[in-house]
């Protein structure tokens, strides 16, 4: 093989994978989203239940053959994301309050199903909350071991010592899988505050950090600074 037919064939190796990498998002998007479609559609039954009352609509029509017919399949995806917004509607009033806990409390008590059901709502609850208590800020920390650092979230505020230094809870979260990690208890000197949002953090753990952050420089500055500290102290 000629160096000119080499070339040709490294081009076009190149432009596939290229071309690879555009398209093969758009491929998982679309079989996600045709995958929520199916699971929407296997509990129509429960869904489209009570349209089978209303006059001048045929319990048959809701399928052709064994298949949902496509278009009560968006509408059973509609009416899911309607009681989803009215449930949230309604959990902030005392009557909804009170059975969310019902439910809680019966779920929580069945063996095994209880751990997952637990696990899963801590998990939802860390990341989904808009308390300020959870994950306050994307920080830095010196972590597993002296040299190596670790990106992580402020959870709260602890106490003060003696001389008035704050200690921290840091959640340092593993990655690709960032519902499990590690707590961390840190003084606040210990502890490197980032110029970036908790989202643009979970993306960055999440993404093996090759999704940098909208604010990529607040990161370098960090490092930085803390490369200058340690060469200080050295």
């Amino acid at each position: 093989m000629s160096k000119q037919q080499k070339t040709r064939l490294g081009r076009a190796r190149r432009n596939f994978f290229t071309g690879l990498a555009v398209v093969l998002p758009v491929i998982i998007s679309i079989i996600v989203a045709l995958w929520l479609f199916e699971k929407a559609g296997n509990v129509s039954k429960i869904l489209l239940f009570p349209f089978k009352y209303i006059p001048g609509i045929d319990a048959d029509s809701f399928k052709n053959g064994d298949e949902l017919v496509w278009y009560w399949g968006v509408v059973a995806i509609f009416e899911a994301i309607v009681l989803t917004g009215l449930l949230g509607f309604l959990t902030r009033y005392y009557v909804g309050k009170k059975l969310v806990q019902l439910m809680d409390y019966v779920l929580l008590n069945v063996p095994l199903l209880g751990k997952i059901y637990g696990t899963v709502k801590q998990v939802n609850q860390a990341f989904a909350s808009d308390k300020k208590s959870n994950f306050q800020q994307v920080v830095m920390v010196e972590f597993p071991r002296k040299g190596l650092y670790s990106i992580g979230f402020m959870t709260a505020e602890q106490v003060r010592t003696d001389e008035g230094e704050s200690i921290i809870s840091i959640f340092v979260p593993t990655t690709p899988n960032p519902t499990t990690g590690f707590l961390l208890v840190l003084p606040q000197s210990k502890v490197i505050k980032l110029d970036m949002s908790v989202a643009d953090g979970i993306k960055y753990i999440v993404s093996l950090g090759a999704v940098a952050p909208e604010n990529a420089g607040g990161v370098q500055a960090a490092f930085k600074a803390e490369a200058a500290r340690m060469l200080a102290d050295g």
